[in-house]
């Protein structure tokens, strides 16, 4: 059994940066995949970016590259989601996920999520 705990959340004026961190109990890495998905209100939950198994290859949404990056540290079992250059429009409960899927920007193919972490931007 996983267990995701995501942090870090909070409220930044547009251009500012977060990092979220995603803790997690039970070994994950060489095991699942991991991503991070988030949901605004009245939206469907979206994908964000995601890295493989392996740690080898990363996914990004559009929307999101080259002012996101997720990044994992197999030490302490923890993945991390830095955002700069934040905008308005990346306002939404930020979700960290684990699974042994190949779709990782398919929120369908993850096991295991965290309970979300607010992510609030500013104009």
């Amino acid at each position: 059994q996983v267990q995701l705990v995501e942090s870090g959340g909070g409220l930044v004026q547009a251009g500012g940066s977060l990092r979220l961190s995603c803790a997690a109990s039970g070994r994950i890495f060489g095991s699942y995949g991991m991503g991070w998905f988030r949901q605004a209100p009245g939206k469907e939950r979206e994908f964000v970016v995601a890295i493989s198994w392996d740690g080898r290859t990363t996914y990004y949404a559009h929307s999101v590259k080259r002012r996101f990056a997720i990044s994992a540290d197999n030490a302490k079992n923890t993945i991390y989601l830095q955002m700069n250059s934040l905008k308005p429009e990346d306002t939404a409960v930020y979700y960290c996920a684990a699974g042994a899927t190949y779709s990782l920007d398919e929120s369908r193919g993850y096991n295991y999520w965290g309970q979300g972490t607010q992510v609030t931007v500013s104009s």
